[in-house]
């Protein structure tokens, strides 16, 4: 097994993790961001008002993109199972 393969794969596997949590991450600094702004302009200081519509993005998001989310998984597991033997070739 070459380290450069083994380091690709390792690259391949991070890209993949940043690009499946990007969009339920952007969601929720865009969602809290605006929400902190709401409370700092209205001075209205509820723990409560920045969580719940956070989740209900979030939720929404990955009801939306979870199809995509999964295949892009299911595509690396693949190309995984496909390289196993070279993995196993050394």
């Amino acid at each position: 097994m070459d380290t450069s393969f083994v380091l690709e794969l390792g690259l391949q596997a991070l890209l993949l993790a940043a690009k499946l949590a990007a969009p339920l991450l952007l969601t929720a600094l865009v969602v809290g961001f605006t929400i902190s702004l709401l409370q700092s302009i209205t001075q209205i200081q509820e723990v409560t008002l920045s969580f719940v519509p956070k989740a209900i993005a979030v939720a929404i998001v990955l009801f939306l993109a979870g199809h995509w989310m999964i295949s892009e998984s299911v595509a690396f597991v693949h190309m995984l199972f496909e390289k196993l033997p070279e993995l196993i070739e050394g």
